[in-house]
């Protein structure tokens, strides 16, 4: 009998250390902003400055020192200077001494400033600090006075309606959360909310009105889309107008956070699937180059890369397709239109992702909106 008791007690102690664990699993997981916001950022910042410093990092449940660096890091005017790590331990002085006056202008490109504001809100919904709640609430203020008349954001590129590394969909998340009273954003004034959710419509409208038709039909999105004519348009030199799989499946998935979606919106995300269905590519791969050209301890993040033929392999998308045609299309740094990956320049076969699998996250959770609001 003693012996059961004993077994008995240690399972019961087991069991609940287990349940001890899962709830501070949980807690930890709750207790602290996700940092993977800034993945793009801190890419960009070890490809470059990163090599000018020896530093070590927070760790992301370090809230409050990671907050601090970026009310440190921000401008005068309320944004920030793209691809920094946020994580690192250097003095922000430090890294300005190697930006020039370019890149130390604040952006909304490669994911920023948007993400900085949602940290910090989270970050004075943790830490009580006024000073985070000061800078996300200048950091709205910077967003809110760059809206164009058009209702679009401009990214770094070219001045034009910009979807691509998420200006628009993350700028219009941002201001959904504030429009749905998320936990964080409950500090914000009635006036500055009031501004947001009328920045959040004519984003959602212009949006609207950018979706590209062809043949009478509503397909994708481009990358950029002009503020006057709303047509799609180039930026860099090897970006060519065209409907793009990746924006356009970020468009959509903001699209289906908005509650009770106006006939307008189920419209535009029914079209865009049936779009990115059509375009889905089969029988298809993209591995590395084992022949690499450009192989060198720099580069060895992003090797080469080579296009086979694999029965085996899971649908997968081309980032850019013809507007008339929905040819998939590839282009090099002189901006002339190729159908090959092959006859890509490696450089830009390394540096840019002309496939991906973007639009395979976006069925299941088009499943699920379709049951939700009972859309046909």
């Amino acid at each position: 009998m003693k012996k059961l008791l004993i077994v008995s007690a240690m399972i019961f102690l087991i069991l609940l250390g287990n349940l001890c664990a899962q709830e501070e699993k949980q807690k930890s997981n709750k207790a602290y902003p996700d940092v993977s916001i800034f993945e793009d950022a801190i890419r960009h910042f070890n490809d470059t400055l990163a090599q000018k410093f020896k530093f070590n990092r927070y760790k992301p449940s370090q809230v409050k020192e990671i907050a601090w660096n970026m009310v440190k890091y921000q401008n005068a005017d309320g944004g920030w200077p793209k691809n920094i790590d946020w994580l690192a331990i250097i003095e922000p002085d430090s890294v300005r001494k190697w930006l020039n006056d370019h890149y130390k202008r604040s952006t909304l490109d490669n994911r920023n400033t948007y993400s900085q504001v949602e940290y910090l809100a989270q970050a004075y919904l943790i830490t009580k600090e006024e000073q985070f709640r000061k800078s996300a609430e200048r950091g709205i203020d910077f967003i809110l006075g760059a809206q164009k008349t058009s209702g679009g954001w401009r990214g770094w590129d070219v001045d034009a309606i910009t979807y691509n590394d998420e200006v628009m969909t993350g700028i219009m998340s941002l201001l959904l959360n504030i429009r749905e009273g998320k936990k964080h954003f409950g500090w914000i004034d009635a006036e500055r909310k009031n501004k947001a959710d009328a920045a959040l419509q004519k984003a959602i409208d212009v949006t609207l009105k950018c979706q590209i038709i062809v043949d009478g039909k509503k397909t994708g999105w481009c990358q950029q889309h002009d503020h006057k004519t709303l047509r799609a348009i180039k930026a860099r030199t090897f970006e060519l107008p065209g409907i793009s799989s990746l924006e356009t499946a970020a468009i959509v998935k903001f699209f289906m956070l908005i509650k009770n979606p106006s006939p307008e919106i189920v419209d535009a995300v029914n079209s865009a699937v049936a779009w990115m269905d059509k375009s889905t590519l089969r029988g298809i791969r993209v591995i590395a180059d084992k022949e690499d050209s450009l192989k060198s301890a720099y580069n060895a993040r992003r090797p080469d890369r080579k296009l086979i033929s694999d029965k085996n392999a899971p649908p997968i998308w081309a980032r850019f397709y013809e507007i008339e045609t929905n040819t998939p299309f590839f282009c090099n740094r002189d901006g002339i239109k190729v159908y090959s990956l092959s006859e890509v320049s490696p450089e830009r076969r390394r540096g840019y992702g002309w496939y991906g699998y973007w639009p395979a996250e976006v069925f299941p959770l088009y499943k699920k909106w379709k049951e939700k609001y009972s859309v046909k």
